[in-house]
């Protein structure tokens, strides 16, 4: 089946000579929910804005349902909308034009029937006669999420969707995100909130210094670097780790109460029971013994280490 975004080998270097994009190849499957992560000039916007036509390709290629985007991009910028960081919309205009002017500009005919639809579905059909000014930030975010679906694309790019709205609004709009999924529409969204892919992606890239450095199925990607931890809550403080528990992977608390034992629950022979028999031949005692498992963040915050 032909992907809905094919990314082959692109590279960007600006002006100043600095290099946003270095040999990314990628592809995104239809109908999925793609989350890219990054830090703050990883180069996220600027791969975006190269795949929508936005920004010069150096290097490399882009295809939209196999329609390359320079070559044939009116077609290939027909199946995209995108919702940029900035909420950039005309004031004094009202929710209703906004969202039918933008449809126009793709030539498409008119139809009132899918904008009201559009709009309801986003919790703004009660707004449509509202002038853009009016409107709290989310309501804005919201108008910048119909303006990008007025011409029916089958590919949404979110830039940071839920940047400067709280965490009310901002579980709200992960919910529409799914139900645009169910429509049909391929989602790709870049964020700073890693409980935003952890929620919403079924996979996962992390880009850094314009690096693609991994991409992976969300579940898969957690179960391959997402370590485990036994805290165990002792019975008398330590001062350091006996030197009898050398051979596992410790740590002690600050205050010295819980012992922490990290390990690969992938692995079938992971040390747990030789540790707890460690323990209570070393006569160690615990009240209590939870688990952690690595976060998504955890697992982030890992590979930005590295790379």
């Amino acid at each position: 089946m032909t992907p809905a975004i094919s990314v082959q080998g692109l590279k960007k270097t600006y002006a100043d000579g600095y290099q946003a994009l270095d040999d990314i190849t990628l592809d995104v499957q239809r109908g999925e929910i793609f989350a890219l992560l990054g830090p703050n000039g990883a180069g996220k916007t600027t791969l975006i804005s190269m795949i929508c036509g936005i920004v010069k390709i150096d290097t490399g290629s882009v295809k939209v349902f196999g329609h390359d985007n320079v070559h044939d991009y009116r077609q290939a910028r027909s199946y995209i909308g995108l919702v940029p960081q900035e909420l950039t919309t005309d004031a004094f205009e009202t929710v209703w034009k906004t969202v039918s002017f933008s449809r126009e500009l793709f030539g498409k005919s008119s139809n009132p029937a899918y904008i009201e639809e559009l709009l309801k579905k986003l919790s703004l059909w009660d707004k449509k006669d509202a002038q853009i000014r009016t409107l709290s930030g989310g309501m804005k975010r919201r108008v910048m999420i119909a303006k990008a679906l007025s011409h029916e694309p089958e590919i949404l790019f979110l830039d940071e969707p839920t940047a400067g709205v709280d965490v009310e609004l901002r579980k709200s709009m992960w919910a529409q995100v799914r139900q645009l999924r169910e429509m049909g529409v391929t989602i790709i969204l870049t964020t700073h909130y890693i409980e935003e892919a952890e929620e919403m992606a079924d996979r996962i890239g992390v880009i850094n210094k314009g690096q693609l450095i991994v991409t992976e199925e969300k579940k898969v990607l957690m179960k391959k670097l997402g370590k485990k931890q036994l805290i165990v809550h002792l019975h008398h403080p330590l001062s350091v780790v006996p030197e009898s528990l050398s051979a596992f992977e410790l740590g002690l608390s600050k205050d010295g109460q819980c012992l922490v034992f990290t390990y690969d629950p992938a692995i079938q022979n992971n040390g747990v029971l030789d540790f707890m028999d460690a323990l209570k031949s070393n006569a160690i005692g615990c009240h209590d013994i939870e688990t952690h498992q690595s976060s998504l963040e955890d697992i982030f915050v890992q590979l930005i280490g590295e790379s």
